[in-house]
């Protein structure tokens, strides 16, 4: 069977990428950046262990999403949509080896605001192919832990972000696409927007003082709103209405996510200190309290208490608490939990949104629990920088103007990421291969017998 030249030229791609990585000379001695870095005495063994716990935990997440959508979607679509989640593990892997890590933690390029420098992006060659980043601790970030760990911890986050927004698009698209369009979203949008919120200097973290403990800016309103792009470009599915294939894999899936948001929340305090056990905490409760809402809420507007329900309710919980992990106390939390349900269930079952076909819900559940949770961290968050309750109108201010570019950007950045992937590849299959089902017609695997894959 002829292959077609897109695949071949993928597969040079990688090759040349790989083979690069075994000859890239060690960028010769650069005592600017070599300054940056700290001793081997700065280094705390038990920071150490527990970043290196946090990135076991933070990247079983990836396949625990992969049987959070698989279990959703119909049964000829299944091994499709886990296998667009658990890709990532090798797609992002190499692109933040390669470059995504200096783009999101590089020198920082940007402008001279009064008194202030305050950048967008990272160099992209100042830790390409992971060059500098080793042993030793880095002066700004992660100060007592290896700067590799760091750069590891990371990663997996970066690794989760464009997994989320397959459940928006499943069933419909391309798979070498995806992989395209995964590409893109993670040096365009991801990496800058990591820059710009968590770099000392990025102008969202430094100027406008936003507050992201864990990626709720970052990853989720990122991936949800890309999402709501992703779906608007495609358009709806030929049969947009389907049962769930596999509950009982969605309630894995959950119990994987929630296992590794422990990791993604208690470990973002970069420390084995009080402020990861809070973390630890308040993510516990606000999912709790998210879950129950979600139930009780179906319940109130007349739908059966479902298993489904229930999973969605967790996972929107962690999604609010995620920006403000470790600046709230565990009562707070609860009512982050309690309102991101609240506000995800009205949008899920909304008539305005059925127009378009989020096929899991993905901006209701991560877009909306993204924003919901930057707005109530606006309001309740802890710390030197005051929230609206303690005093903090200006943070409030500039939280919400940064909320409104975070949402223009990312959702206009996606929009045109999709259309220029559309036009070197075209993103949706065809009604035949629709029909036939992704597993199938993209992988030539099924789930169940064929006879039975009907």
């Amino acid at each position: 069977m002829k292959t077609e030249k897109r695949w071949v030229i993928s597969f040079v791609i990688i090759s040349m990428v790989c083979i690069t990585g075994v000859f890239w000379p060690a960028v010769t001695e650069n005592n600017a950046t070599l300054s940056q870095f700290g001793t081997l005495d700065q280094i705390v063994p038990a920071d150490v262990a527990w970043m290196l716990t946090s990135c076991c935990l933070v990247l079983i997440m990836t396949p625990g999403l992969s049987f959070f959508y698989g279990g959703m979607v119909g049964k000829k679509n299944v091994i499709s949509t886990m296998l667009q989640s658990f890709i990532c593990l090798g797609v992002v892997t190499l692109l933040w080896v390669v470059v995504g890590f200096s783009l999101a933690f590089g020198e920082p390029l940007g402008i001279n605001i009064g008194d202030g420098f305050y950048s967008f992006v990272g160099d992209p060659t100042s830790f390409a192919f992971m060059d500098y980043v080793g042993v030793l601790p880095h002066n700004k970030m992660a100060t007592t832990v290896p700067f590799m760990l760091y750069a590891l911890f990371q990663m997996k986050f970066a690794v989760i972000a464009p997994a989320i927004i397959t459940g928006s698009f499943a069933e419909r698209v391309r798979f070498i696409s995806y992989l395209l369009f995964i590409c893109l979203f993670t040096l365009f949008i991801y990496s800058p927007l990591c820059h710009a919120v968590w770099y000392p200097t990025g102008i969202l973290g430094s100027f406008f003082g936003v507050k992201d403990f864990a990626g709720g800016t970052v990853v989720h309103m990122s991936a949800g709103f890309a999402a709501l792009a992703g779906v608007i470009v495609l358009g709806k599915r030929k049969n947009s209405k389907h049962v769930p294939t596999n509950i009982p894999f969605v309630l894995l899936g959950t119990g994987m996510l929630w296992f590794g948001w422990i990791g993604f929340n208690a470990g973002s305090s970069l420390e084995a200190n009080g402020v990861a056990a809070m973390a630890f905490a308040t993510t516990t409760t606000a999912s709790a309290a998210a879950m129950l809402t979600w139930i009780f809420f179906d319940r109130i507007n007349g739908r059966k208490v479902s298993a489904l329900g229930a999973c969605i309710g967790a996972v929107v919980g962690l999604v609010s608490i995620t920006p403000a992990a470790g600046y709230v106390s565990v009562p707070e939390s609860m009512f982050f939990g309690f309102i991101a349900a609240l506000v995800s269930n009205m949008v899920v079952n909304a008539r305005f949104l059925k127009g378009i076909d989020d096929t899991l819900d993905v901006f209701a559940c991560h877009g909306v629990g993204g924003i919901t949770g930057m707005i109530l961290t606006a309001i309740f968050a802890h710390g030197v920088d005051a929230s609206l309750l303690h005093g903090g109108w200006g943070v409030f201010g500039h939280h919400m103007l940064a909320l409104l570019l975070v949402s223009i950007y990312t959702f206009f950045g996606a929009y045109i990421l999709f259309k220029i992937t559309d036009k070197i590849i075209p993103m949706r299959v065809s009604e035949e291969s629709e029909v036939m089902g992704l597993d199938l017609s993209q992988h030539d695997e099924t789930l169940f017998p064929i006879e039975c894959a009907e």
